[in-house]
């Protein structure tokens, strides 16, 4: 599973819908409309350059609250993050650009949700760049052992329309400059934040209190392991199903944004182990109808 980026294409029903709204504001070049004036010129020497405008203002409520609540429960689903945090919309025309930086300590998850019409684009540029794994770990992963080119040190994910890009904000990343447009219909558009408050999610009966006891008993197994030297960081987000009979069934990783030096990888399989190991052997009270955990798990020096 990728440690650095998540897509989700053909993500929410309401994209077209944002789209239009953000075209219709700028059809009449020389219009006065208050809309076309709540756009902020970001410009940070030498690291940011972008239009932006808090995105939960710009689209009638009605379209965006219905994208917001999609983007939130996805997140709750896949993340076991249960919100986002405010997002912004930016545009980038000619010259705009965000050069590589980490995102810390804004949440677990970034995300970028794009309103582009990529297939049809005039411009160049305009993709996400992230730093690849084998980059991170340069030394020890065998990248300093043949020629490298850009394809080789940076992942770039291209801004397709309706296309969600998920990603661990410790990643050094970027956006790619645009250039060849100013009219900002032409641009890269964007909707972007961070997911945030990271616990555990329950879709049906299962009570927090039983979760918590069960987390409590991993937590102290956990506890154990890392206490042998294991030196890892990050996010791991699980789900499972607890039956009507209290059985735990489908346990899967959605998630996994561990890191550690290379030399504990095995290490990183131990912990992987443990924390499938015991939901294989755990065992909740009998419930009216099953329920569906989402579960974060999150590891800090």
């Amino acid at each position: 599973m990728s440690k650095s980026v998540i897509t989700v294409d053909s993500f929410a029903s309401e994209a077209k819908r944002l789209r239009r709204h953000f075209e219709d504001r700028f059809t009449d070049p020389r219009g006065t409309d208050g809309g076309r004036f709540v756009w902020d010129y970001w410009h940070v020497p030498g690291q940011y350059t972008a239009l932006r405008t808090p995105a939960y203002l710009y689209f009638p409520k009605s379209d965006y609250d219905s994208f917001h609540q999609r983007l939130v429960w996805w997140g709750r689903r896949n993340l076991g993050c249960h919100d986002v945090s405010p997002p912004w919309l930016s545009c980038y025309v000619h010259g705009c650009k965000q050069e590589l930086h980490g995102d810390l300590p804004h949440g677990p998850w970034a995300f970028v949700y794009s309103l582009t019409p990529w297939s049809g684009r005039r411009f160049e540029g305009g993709e996400t760049v992230l730093l690849r794994d084998e980059i991170l770990s340069y030394w020890g992963s065998g990248a300093g052992q043949h020629d490298l080119e850009r394809e080789h040190i940076l992942r770039e994910v291209p801004a397709k329309f309706n296309r969600l890009t998920v990603f661990d904000p410790r990643i050094p990343h970027g956006v790619r400059e645009v250039r060849g447009v100013h009219d900002p219909r032409e641009g890269r558009l964007v909707i972007h934040g961070w997911f945030v408050q990271p616990r555990p999610f329950i879709e049906g009966p299962l009570s927090t209190k039983d979760l918590a006891h069960a987390i409590d008993d991993l937590s102290a197994e956990l506890g154990q392991l890392l206490a042998q030297g294991i030196d890892i960081q990050g996010v791991l987000s699980a789900r499972f199903r607890v039956g009507t009979n209290g059985q735990v069934s489908g346990f899967r990783v959605l998630t996994n944004a561990i890191r550690h030096p290379l030399r504990q990888a095995q290490e990183e399989r131990a912990v992987l182990n443990l924390v499938r190991r015991f939901f294989a052997q755990s065992a909740f009270r009998k419930q009216r109808a099953p329920s569906d955990v989402t579960l974060p798990l999150i590891f800090e020096r």
